[in-house]
């Protein structure tokens, strides 16, 4: 297993998430997740958008801008419903996976946090 199977459920939440808020894009989500760290490529990216409008999820159309034809994702009935059901599962998830950091409070977080960005690069 990678660090690609262990995220793969949680990049669909994001996906997910941003459809159910606004109209979304490939290349505008994979630019949305290169910004938490996530470095997507189109390959991987549209199989979870195509997979999520098979399940019922995501509904997409074809908008054309002069030469530009994209694809657009919205969030279907079911999948807002099914994110809501799972944002409480992941809370409860996270929640115990972050006991210690909850318990010590929000500074020793927060020095972890820029202790991951360090460790990325970020920090620098």
């Amino acid at each position: 297993m990678n660090e690609k199977d262990l995220y793969g459920g949680l990049v669909r939440l994001h996906v997910l998430h941003h459809a159910c808020h606004e109209a979304i894009y490939g290349q505008g989500i994979i630019d949305e997740l290169a910004h938490h760290g996530y470095k997507l490529s189109p390959g991987t990216l549209y199989p979870i958008l195509h997979g999520l409008e098979r399940g019922g999820y995501l509904r997409s159309s074809v908008e054309k801008d002069g030469r530009t034809t994209r694809r657009r994702y919205v969030a279907t009935a079911a999948g807002r419903k099914a994110l809501r059901t799972a944002k409480g599962r992941v809370w409860e998830l996270f929640r115990e996976l972050f006991e210690e950091e909850l318990t010590r409070g929000l500074p020793e977080a927060a020095a972890r946090k820029r202790s991951i960005a360090t460790q990325r690069g970020e920090g620098q």
